[in-house]
């Protein structure tokens, strides 16, 4: 298993894994925080929760994730093939533990946002409304060349009900594989731009943060956030809400 992001020296709250498991490799997880666990390719038997996965790659549609609250044993299995798995973390805090279960297509909110050339597609795999104590994920399915997480927001000052406070980090992925994207991160103290490529992954613990696919280049971005309760309210740039709001 190979580590991506490390608590306390990448992010504060959200620790992010991968692991790649041969045809009849175990894995054996036991975190003591809140974990989601993305089957992004392969399939896996999941001891005591069932079977999970089946797709190719984030680009052939909505998968399958497995929750499991602070503690829980979690045991997969490649089978089949090959299966890669992206394992993120976060302290509970003051949430409320839910069932280990598996999270399959049909239990995401699927819905297309913006237009033009900043539309894309957003699965909502662990939102607001789903069980769990802490941690939120989805991904977002974004067309070449198309702008995302736009207009620019942000979530870094908790001010409900106009904004909460949430780390978020991204994982990418690009199809083909060779493509890229470029990152953007301001707020009033500067900005930083950097290309991302498949496999890359960003902690953004404060500012606005679009991001865009470079041109003949599908990108997906798996979300991740953790912070003060579990509502969703960016705070769009005042700048540029105007593209939004009409």
């Amino acid at each position: 298993m190979k580590t991506l992001l490390t608590p306390g020296k990448d992010t504060e709250l959200i620790g992010l894994d991968v692991a790649d498991l041969a045809e009849g490799e175990t894995l054996e997880l036991t975190r003591e925080e809140e974990i989601v666990a993305v089957v992004l390719s392969g399939v896996v038997d999941v001891d005591g929760l069932g079977t999970a996965g089946g797709r190719s790659g984030v680009f052939e549609g909505p998968g399958h994730t497995v929750y499991a609250p602070p503690g829980h044993a979690l045991t997969f299995r490649a089978t089949g093939g090959p299966a890669q798995i992206v394992i993120a973390t976060a302290p509970l805090g003051d949430g409320t533990p839910a069932q280990a279960r598996i999270i399959g297509p049909d239990d995401q909110q699927v819905d297309e946002r913006g237009e033009g050339n900043w539309s894309r597609t957003v699965r909502t795999v662990l939102g607001p409304d789903d069980d769990a104590g802490r941690l939120l994920f989805g991904e977002t399915i974004n067309p070449p060349g198309n702008w995302s997480s736009y207009p620019p927001h942000k979530h870094d000052t908790h001010e409900p009900p106009r904004e909460v406070k949430l780390e978020e980090v991204y994982l990418f992925k690009f199809e083909p594989g060779n493509g890229f994207g470029v990152q953007i991160r301001y707020d009033g103290e500067g900005e930083e731009v950097f290309t991302v490529r498949d496999g890359d992954v960003a902690a953004i613990p404060a500012g606005y943060h679009p991001v865009v696919a470079a041109p003949g280049y599908s990108m997906c971005y798996l979300w991740f956030m953790a912070g003060e309760g579990r509502r969703m309210i960016p705070y769009l740039d005042p700048e540029h809400a105007w593209v939004q709001n009409g």
